[in-house]
């Protein structure tokens, strides 16, 4: 099985550093049952292209015992699905970490790619295809493949020959192929468990929550094994990056028909109100799922999304394309940003467990010290009720991407000493329902300061 990745991004060549693989050099990669080769057909300034070939050991495929006449007759050396997707992250796991040591300011440029799979697996054909990658922002061209040339009356086979084109992190593009391959192919090669539904929301970090098709590609992914699809899907609720007039498929707080995420806005919602805010800061505002609940009261003047994903921002502002009082803007939230200075109020939901905790003084200092508005709303996981989720492992983090998440002694131990330092009063709400001994799944701090804000 193959698949190219081709960018034309001058100097093209800057792929082989955000891959880590040289263009002079033919690399190979053992994978359980086979060998995945990573090579490059062209490299010049002006075009270059990547390929990974991968090729199955059939005595490898079938080692292990069974009788399945499968084992022997099957399509895995042939069509792209779960072994392209293990092949991709094993010949690319640092480029899909977004990582890059030698050329760091690389990881965070759009290139314009092109990916092409020569033969896909794709249950559903190319509308499903097209209903996968076309919300992520990429341009999809199918061309089916017959079930023998020989024979056109047999019509066409489940599978594609898939090119697709767009401008995208290349991080990003690899999660997207990562993710969505096997989910196309819906037939894994290997036992799916709560690891597989882990990797899902790392890969998924950004983006799967946002996405309109999130409940088919996680059951395809998952092989809708019911308490792994139930355990992905309720992390996925949680998350804030869920649209807000999304239909909730499954809620983590079964006794509560509404969502821990629409909680949290309507706590965010009432604390705005109560403060007289007229102008507010998102910040951390991901793909807009708390701007489009702000964007609804009109007593709301000035909304400001920061975030620093520019992706992100793409998926806000489509959302966001009818609210003349919204306007995005991308930055990090440890830069000090003069132009945030002068609002009435900011919210950091569910953001700084994001931020490694080394970058938190610069977080305040840019929140607090330079923006510095008279109301800041800051709300966090609870890690004291994390042992209340049913499908959550001892000792693992509600997302995959936090830095760290505090127990509520931890939380105000953090916001106290922010309060002192910036001349703020501080008090503390729960969100959610209120364990008697873990407390409230979210918990949310509100400070409030009588000094003036500059216009």
């Amino acid at each position: 099985m193959l698949l190219t990745i081709t960018t034309t991004r001058n100097p093209a060549t800057d792929l082989g550093f955000l891959l880590h693989k040289h263009p002079e050099k033919a690399q190979s990669v053992a994978l359980s049952a086979g060998t995945a080769h990573v090579f490059y057909p062209e490299a010049t300034p002006n075009r270059c292209t990547v390929a990974l070939f991968v090729e199955i050991d059939p005595i490898a495929l079938v080692r292990g015992g069974g009788t399945s006449l499968t084992q022997y007759v099957n399509d895995r050396p042939y069509a792209g699905g779960s072994y392209l997707a293990v092949a991709l992250r094993a010949a690319f796991t640092t480029a899909l970490a977004g990582r890059c040591a030698t050329r760091p300011e690389l990881v965070d440029e759009p290139f314009g790619l092109e990916i092409r799979v020569p033969s896909l697996s794709a249950r559903g054909g190319a509308e499903v295809v097209r209903k996968l990658f076309e919300p992520l922002g990429w341009r999809v061209a199918t061309a089916p493949i017959p079930l023998d040339p020989r024979f056109p009356e047999w019509g066409e086979s489940r599978y594609v020959d898939l090119t697709l084109t767009g401008t995208h992190r290349v991080a990003e593009a690899l999660r997207h192929l990562y993710v969505l391959l096997p989910a196309l192919d819906g037939d894994k090669h290997y036992w799916v468990g709560q690891d597989e539904a882990d990797k899902l929301l790392r890969a998924g970090d950004g983006w799967l929550a946002a996405h309109p098709e999130r409940t088919l590609i996680t059951n395809r992914y998952l092989e809708r094994r019911r308490p792994v699809v139930t355990y992905a899907l309720s992390r996925l609720a949680e998350s804030d990056d869920v649209p807000a007039d999304a239909e909730a498929v499954v809620t983590e707080l079964p006794d509560k028909p509404e969502s821990l995420a629409s909680q949290r806005h309507g706590s965010v919602l009432a604390a705005l109100r109560a403060a007289g805010a007229r102008r507010v800061l998102d910040l951390g505002c991901g793909s807009g799922a708390l701007l489009r609940v702000l964007g609804k009261d009109r007593s709301f003047t000035e909304i400001v999304g920061v975030d620093v994903s520019a992706h992100a921002l793409d998926i806000a502002e489509k959302r966001l394309k009818d609210s003349s009082r919204v306007t995005l803007r991308q930055s990090a939230l440890t830069y000090a940003d003069p132009a945030l200075a002068g609002y009435d109020a900011a919210v950091l939901m569910e953001v700084v467990e994001h931020v490694d905790e080394e970058r938190l003084p610069a977080l305040e200092h840019a929140v607090f010290g330079v923006a510095a508005p008279r109301t800041v709303l800051v709300t966090t996981p609870n890690a004291e009720y994390n042992r209340l989720f049913e499908f959550l492992p001892m000792g693992h983090f509600r997302h995959a991407d936090h830095r760290f998440e505090w127990t509520r002694a931890e939380f105000r131990a953090w916001a106290d000493g922010v309060a002192t330092r910036r001349g703020y009063d501080v008090r503390y709400l729960p969100i959610g329902p209120e364990d008697q001994a873990a407390g409230p799944p979210t918990q949310l701090a509100v400070f409030t300061t009588q000094k003036e804000v500059a216009a």
